[in-house]
């Protein structure tokens, strides 16, 4: 077996570890007379009600799936620390950057977006990027991507977007029509889909990516100034990326090919690494900026914002079991600690609902108690009681109510979140015509070289070559206006495709 992987050894390792079987036990830790009979009146039956044995052993079986995320299914996780390099005390007072040379637990989740958990590793998909650090004053989930952008500016939107990525409800396929129509719909996709479908959209494996934490944030210091901030965790393995046809060839060869890479990785003592590095904007550049510094389809530039180094994440164990340690992991965006703060983001706004709501709906009202996510760093005291699986103390005796008189756990002033004035007009503002292209013109001609704009052009001529033809027209309208190169070569590319299509049906050699 010399030449196989830790992976695929974990059975033959986890034997070589134990000097003896362990007594077999039911639930309840009584020992089991034996695993592979059912307690039957005679030979042929029927069993008996009263076989523990067997209901107790059924009766898990039958709820072992509880429900996988509706996005994010499919990922691999792991567990390290980080450590911070870089004072940036005058900027924030979180605790994970304390002082130099301090070490916070953490850990991670990657994973694909918009496939089930058996759908392959390699697809062209964003992958999320989830940091958990365990921090002494409670857990600080950053919850991002490994692009700098994302799909759309305004939360309202992302119940349909995901539809779009998932199933046709009727065929229950993957329909190109769905997607592209949202897309062209709605363009501020533009920058997001551009990225999607160049080299970055099929990343070799989890350790050679990039994270961010996407959207901004507000970094508050010990006097209690504030700053906009947004997190760039930069990959030390260097980025490398899958080819097209690479990518496919794993989809069927090795689906699960970025969960073994990372984990092979890390029980080899090959402990893959990330540089932390935030961008500060002040309140006043944030108002008087040209464009909106709260849009998620936009990043900010790094000429105006330079990269300020912070720390390193470095992960050197992995997960002691996969359910337990990374199907149950729950990250949110509202798991932030002093220090940490949101920003008017609307993205960033919605999600700080919406994934605290669907972990009690997958985990249930006390996911918070599961060993993985418990702020074990942190003394968890407050006035919350009872529910469904309450595996702890459930704080004993101490009052369940507030205020009280009885020495119960009180609130501190010196915790109280940074002031901030706001004004405006409430109503549904539409953002759909905000600048959509300047910054995807950007990304073509100035950071993609000219082989990677043939590529991504491919790329998308191949997808929407599969979409409806009034679907096609849209897309080439709008990369086009991003640069008219982008659209023009998007066009020439569907025409070369859909001509060969017609041949095809024609009955025509495909090399005439």
């Amino acid at each position: 077996m010399a030449n196989r992987d830790k992976a695929t050894n974990q059975l033959p390792n986890f034997k070589e570890s134990q000097t003896k079987p362990d007594v077999l036990t039911t639930g309840t830790g009584v020992p089991v007379g034996t695993k592979t009979a059912t307690l039957t009146v005679g030979p042929r039956g029927p069993v008996l009600l009263q076989d523990f044995v067997f209901t107790d052993e059924m009766a898990h079986f039958n709820r072992e799936r509880i429900p996988e995320r509706v996005v994010h299914a499919k990922g691999a996780g792991a567990f390290g620390y980080f450590e911070c390099t870089h004072d940036i005390s005058k900027y924030c007072k979180a605790k994970p950057f304390e002082f130099v040379g301090k070490k916070t637990p953490l850990g991670v989740r990657f994973s694909t977006v918009g496939g089930e958990s058996g759908s392959a590793d390699s697809a062209r998909d964003p992958r999320g990027f989830a940091v958990k650090m365990y921090t002494e004053d409670g857990n600080w989930d950053l919850v991002g991507n490994n692009t700098p952008i994302f799909f759309i500016r305004d939360p309202m939107l992302f119940p349909s977007f995901i539809h779009t990525q998932k199933r046709n409800p009727e065929t229950h396929l993957k329909d190109p029509d769905m997607f592209w129509d949202f897309i062209t719909l709605r363009p501020e996709t533009t920058h997001q889909v551009s990225f999607l479908f160049s080299d970055r959209g099929t990343p070799d494996g989890y350790r050679c990516m990039n994270g961010y934490g996407s959207h901004t944030f507000k970094t508050v210091n010990k006097d209690g100034q504030a700053y906009y901030c947004k997190f760039h965790f930069k990959t030390d393995q260097g980025i490398k990326c899958l080819s097209a046809e690479q990518a496919d060839k794993l989809s069927s060869t090795d689906p699960d090919y970025a969960i073994r890479d990372l984990y092979n990785a890390i029980s080899e003592g090959n402990f893959p690494s990330w540089s932390l590095n935030v961008q500060i904007m002040t309140f006043e550049e944030a108002e008087n900026f040209r464009y909106n510094p709260f849009d998620l389809t936009k990043i900010w530039p790094q000429g105006e914002f330079p990269l300020i180094p912070v720390g390193r994440m470095v992960l050197n164990r992995n997960p002691k079991n996969y359910f337990a340690e990374v199907e149950q992991i729950a990250f949110s965006p509202v798991h932030m600690i002093p220090g940490i703060e949101a920003s008017p983001d609307k993205m960033l706004q919605g999600r700080l609902f919406s994934y605290s709501d669907t972990h009690r709906h997958r985990l249930g009202s006390n996911y918070l108690q599961i060993p993985v996510n418990c702020p074990f760093n942190a003394r968890v005291k407050n006035y919350q009681r009872d529910g469904p699986q309450c595996v702890d103390e459930n704080q004993a005796g101490a009052p369940n109510y507030f205020p009280n008189s009885f020495t119960g756990p009180q609130d501190n002033p010196q915790y109280l979140e940074s002031n901030f004035s706001i004004s405006g007009d409430v109503k549904r503002y539409n953002t759909a015509d905000d600048d959509n292209y300047s910054q995807v013109g950007v990304f073509w001609r100035k950071v993609l070289k000219p082989a990677e704009r043939q590529r991504l052009a491919e790329n998308i001529a191949g997808h929407v070559s599969n979409a409806s033809e009034f679907l096609q027209k849209r897309v080439i309208n709008n990369f086009g206006q991003a640069d008219p190169e982008y659209g023009q070569m998007i066009k020439q590319l569907l025409d070369k495709i859909n001509a060969k299509k017609r041949a095809k049906q024609a009955g025509v050699p495909a090399n005439l």
